[in-house]
């Protein structure tokens, strides 16, 4: 799930991913930092979110690392075939 809220130059983009209770850590990865894992925070009720703040007229992907392996991709994003051959989840950030 995404929650985005824009002014003239950024994004704060809040990523959010419910799970069923075998995930013991979800991570994000994406375009924005070189696909370096970035651990989430986990909610009381046991979903996973972060917040990013990311410049907008840009396009941004990214995915989910459950477990530390198992990629997932955000069901509420576009997704773009990526070079392994799989999809990644995109967001587009554009003014207005």
């Amino acid at each position: 799930m995404l929650k985005i809220k824009k002014n003239d130059t950024k994004a704060w983009v809040t990523f959010t991913v419910v799970c069923d209770a075998e995930q013991e850590c979800v991570e994000i990865a994406g375009s924005w930092n070189d696909w370096e894992k970035e651990s989430m925070k986990q909610k009381k009720d046991g979903s996973f979110y972060i917040t990013k703040v990311l410049p907008l007229e840009q396009r941004h992907e990214f995915r989910y690392v459950l477990n530390g392996n198992e990629w997932m991709n955000d069901a509420d994003a576009m997704e773009v075939e990526n070079v392994f051959g799989s999809v990644n989840s995109v967001i587009e950030l554009q003014k207005g």
